[in-house]
């Protein structure tokens, strides 16, 4: 039931919808507080050198925008597919397509960054009608929550993939030769016991996953990174640039330090979009290289 009311409220114009976040910033961010504490310990760590005012102005703009990321989510639910290629521009799909003709898999780095939920939407822009795309997802506890992001996630066609059946489920698609591009999400706080990789990530010591790359190693994907960025509200344009086709030619983690620098680049750009709310720091070292948790 719940489900369907939220479908009847996507059905709105995204105009409407938009009067809904303006009306839902100033209670999220003024009463409400949502997590202000956690977004504004982050964004003062990351950008020491702007002033208290400028990064005050980031932590507003944040605000603002997820109040539009929700209702843009919210809008995945209903919205067509002509006026999903209007609203999310991306380039480079042919370019994965031509990398599958060389390796069974193409990987794509993700962020927390923009509109990720509607980079569902790769499929619409496949030419190859053998291209298969999913993505990892991380099944939720709440279980009205997880069928609606997982109808959300596969309208257009991608499959979902769970974190936790992550590696024999791609396996499985390499024995059965299906050709396909996978997105993962990688801009997480790994848990303590999957930390293999630290790096200097917005001028902060910072653990990484890497299971993305070494999944990469054992089934020989091309690696891609997503740029995405903000044209104006409701409209995004991502450009999915290739890191390597021989992902075996690098040191361990050198492909997940290339990520996180191209992430970081990124977020500088327009830092207001990025996901401040996240706990990504709550995992430290000291210099002995122990651990401690915030």
């Amino acid at each position: 039931m719940v489900i369907g009311l939220l479908r009847l409220l996507s059905r709105l114009p995204l105009r409407v919808l938009y009067v809904l976040a303006d009306v839902s910033f100033p209670f999220l961010y003024y009463v409400a507080r949502y997590r202000r504490n956690v977004a504004r310990e982050n964004i003062d760590r990351s950008f020491p050198e702007m002033t208290e005012k400028e990064r005050r102005r980031v932590e507003r703009r944040f605000y603002r925008w997820f109040c539009d990321y929700t209702v843009e989510t919210l809008k995945l639910l209903t919205i067509s597919p002509e006026e999903m290629q209007q609203r999310m521009h991306i380039e480079g799909v042919d370019d994965m397509e031509r990398s599958l003709e060389k390796n069974p898999f193409v990987f794509i780095y993700l962020g927390h960054y923009c509109n990720w939920e509607w980079i569902s939407s790769i499929p619409l822009w496949t030419r190859q009608p053998d291209t298969h795309c999913a993505q990892l997802y991380r099944p939720l506890k709440n279980h009205f929550f997880d069928e609606l992001f997982y109808k959300m996630r596969t309208r257009f066609g991608a499959e979902n993939i769970s974190k936790y059946e992550s590696l024999r489920h791609i396996l499985d698609l390499k024995r059965n030769g299906k050709r396909t591009i996978i997105g993962f999400i990688s801009d997480q706080a790994p848990g303590w016991e999957s930390i293999h990789d630290w790096v200097d990530f917005l001028h902060q010591d910072t653990p990484v996953f890497t299971g993305t790359e070494r999944i990469a190693k054992k089934v020989n994907a091309a690696i891609y990174f997503a740029d995405v960025k903000r044209v104006r509200r409701g409209i995004y344009q991502l450009r999915l640039r290739l890191v390597t086709e021989d992902v075996n030619s690098y040191e361990d983690y050198k492909i997940t330090d290339i990520y996180m620098q191209q992430l970081e680049a990124m977020i500088r750009r327009q830092p207001h979009l990025w996901l401040w709310t996240h706990r990504r720091w709550k995992h430290q070292r000291n210099a002995d290289g122990s651990r401690r948790d915030e």
